[in-house]
């Protein structure tokens, strides 16, 4: 497998270091890096076929989420992960909502780092788990526990909103549509999509969705059919 990643942090040190992972993530892998978000624009600009692209939130010349949301929305086909420093909720939830499909910590170590590429390139999204346990706790704090439904799931690290994102996955809403429906921001969402693979061990909305229904989440006429599931 070939891919090719943008590299943009204004750090040279940890961008040689990144540089060494990367190259773990296929048989061939070309990476183009560089120190601000002005040239960062004007590299895809000349290399549209970026398969993923990883960003610092803070940079010179950038204006954080801001700078992000201009790049995603003048190239939305390029995965988009923010590589950071920071674990602050408000970040987290900010870049998910902007259509980041993750949000990595400095902190973390290669193979972890690894582990959460591939889990974008397959079409995932990550979240640290600690950062991401954070983030749910909050987002969902003073949801009661009314239903048996509701507390075998929390048995497996289900929060009742989870609950309820994992049912619309399985009747074949997407992100967009879970977010209208429940009334809720789409990064919001993908914060409780991660959350949900990772309570179920699973890297998909299929496996998610069969996973619920062997534990008896989601009933059998609740299902859309398989090739109906968005996985974004």
């Amino acid at each position: 497998m070939k891919i090719k990643v943008l590299l943009v942090d204004d750090h040279a040190l940890f961008r040689d270091g990144m540089r060494y992972v990367l190259q773990q993530l296929a048989d061939e892998v070309e990476i183009v890096d560089t120190g601000n978000f002005t040239e960062a624009l004007k590299l895809i600009h000349a290399h549209p076929d970026f398969d993923l692209a990883l960003l610092d939130l803070n940079m010179p010349d950038s204006d954080g989420v801001p700078s992000l949301q201009l790049l995603h929305q003048r190239y939305p086909d390029i995965p988009l992960v923010v590589v950071s420093g920071s674990d602050q909720r408000d970040d987290i939830e900010n870049v998910m909502e902007l259509g980041a499909m993750g949000f990595i910590s400095k902190m973390s170590p290669s193979k972890v780092m690894l582990s959460a590429l591939r889990m974008v390139l397959d079409g995932g999204v990550y979240v640290p788990p600690q950062l991401l346990q954070q983030a749910v706790s909050k987002l969902d704090m003073g949801m009661s526990m009314s239903d048996k439904r509701s507390q075998r799931a929390s048995k497996y690290g289900l929060t009742p909103r989870q609950l309820q994102v994992l049912q619309l996955i399985g009747a074949g809403l997407s992100n967009k549509d879970i977010s209208l429906k429940l009334d809720l921001a789409e990064g919001t969402v993908k914060i409780h999509v991660a959350a949900i693979y990772q309570a179920l061990h699973v890297g998909t909305r299929v496996d998610a969705v069969a996973t619920a229904q062997r534990f008896g989440f989601i009933a059998p006429d609740e299902l859309a059919d398989k090739e109906n599931f968005k996985e974004a």
